[in-house]
């Protein structure tokens, strides 16, 4: 009787969970390529940062004190020279100031608005809906075309709304619900901001808040709220009722089971929502080109201004973008063990 050969174990499985040596060796190879693909424009950035202009400008150069000797031209440029510390200092605290402020906020009403569409049912009727976007554009035109002061049309309008609602608004029949309203807001993130640009330069012009902080807070609170709230919902609705229930049963108001209950349930996903709102804030490009000037320039537009008629700065940008990433990436470090938490909540619900 012939023996029968022994599987090789380099190939063979030692249970259906765990794949053999082979695919092991395989799968860290891939791992380990694809990690290369990923992390090498991250070292050419901080290699770069640190280059001559020389040795930007002469070809690829990969390996420092071997290809090119190392260099802080750029970063004693950009920090300590009297010209342009300035211009390095307040466009990276108008960052900081417009994106944490913004995102705290965000988070705040994001917060609210998730767990309200959760924990109550809204049915308003599509005519008031429609009514007032009307009344809304109707006072647009007017205090852009004809110039009446904003002050004067805002509780004019508000005041023939609340009597058209009161009115002719009864005899409105379809309504809406949470779902299309959480829709909605979601929705308007697939609006491209370059279309809407024009629309927020003017009404800031004709306010009186271009250059100035609170008008990118604004509209960056506005621009990210969709997330927060949408990704919020998922988090809100993974905690048990039953939880909030037992505190109205022990005498505890609606706040108090918000501020005290559910909240400190969500810490995880509410951090992992704050810093995908802080991502978008701090890299946004668009509406700070339109709406800020000299006084309130972000870094974003600090790092486009170096493509000069020189041609690309590439060892100032590099420089620049180093310090964009750097706290955001402490920042993640610091909150990773929630944040791995929050991003998974979706994960295991139900």
């Amino acid at each position: 009787m012939t023996a029968q050969p022994k599987p090789n174990r380099f190939f063979s499985q030692a249970n259906p969970f765990q794949p053999s040596p082979f695919w092991m060796l395989v799968s860290y190879v891939i791992l380990g390529f694809w990690s290369v693909v990923v992390l090498f424009p991250l070292y050419w950035l901080v290699i770069t940062a640190f280059k001559l202009p020389v040795a930007v400008d002469k070809g690829p150069k990969y390996i420092p004190w071997v290809d090119f000797q190392p260099s802080l031209h750029a970063w004693q440029y950009l920090l300590f020279d009297e010209t342009a510390g300035n211009f390095v200092t307040r466009p990276y605290f108008n960052t900081i100031i417009v994106a944490v402020i913004s995102s705290i906020l965000v988070i705040l009403i994001g917060a609210l608005a998730s767990y309200a569409l959760m924990r109550f049912e809204y049915r308003p009727k599509v005519g008031l809906i429609v009514s007032f976007l009307v009344m809304a554009i109707v006072a647009s035109v007017v205090v852009t075309v004809f110039g009446i002061s904003w002050q004067i049309v805002l509780p004019i309008m508000i005041a023939l709304f609340v009597v058209f609602s009161s009115t002719i608004g009864k005899r409105f029949k379809r309504s809406v619900g949470n779902t299309d309203i959480a829709f909605w807001m979601v929705s308007q993130r697939i609006l491209p901001p370059v279309a809407v640009v024009l629309p927020i330069y003017i009404l800031y012009q004709n306010l009186g808040m271009l250059n100035t902080h609170a008008a990118l807070i604004i509209t960056y609170i506005g621009a990210n709220l969709p997330i927060a709230v949408w990704f919020l919902r998922d988090y809100f609705a993974g905690i048990p009722l039953e939880v909030e229930e037992s505190a109205f049963i022990d005498g505890a108001s609606r706040y108090q089971v918000f501020f005290q209950i559910v909240l400190p349930l969500a810490v995880p996903g509410i951090i992992a929502t704050f810093l995908i709102v802080l991502i978008f804030a701090w890299n946004e490009y668009i509406l700070a080109l339109f709406l800020s000037g000299a006084d309130t320039q972000t870094m974003p537009l600090l790092v486009v201004s170096q493509n000069a008629t020189r041609g690309p700065q590439w060892w100032n940008i590099s420089a620049l973008v180093m310090m964009m990433i750097a706290p955001i990436i402490a920042v993640a470090i610091v909150l990773e063990r929630y944040i791995a938490r929050g991003l998974l909540v979706g994960a295991v619900k139900g």
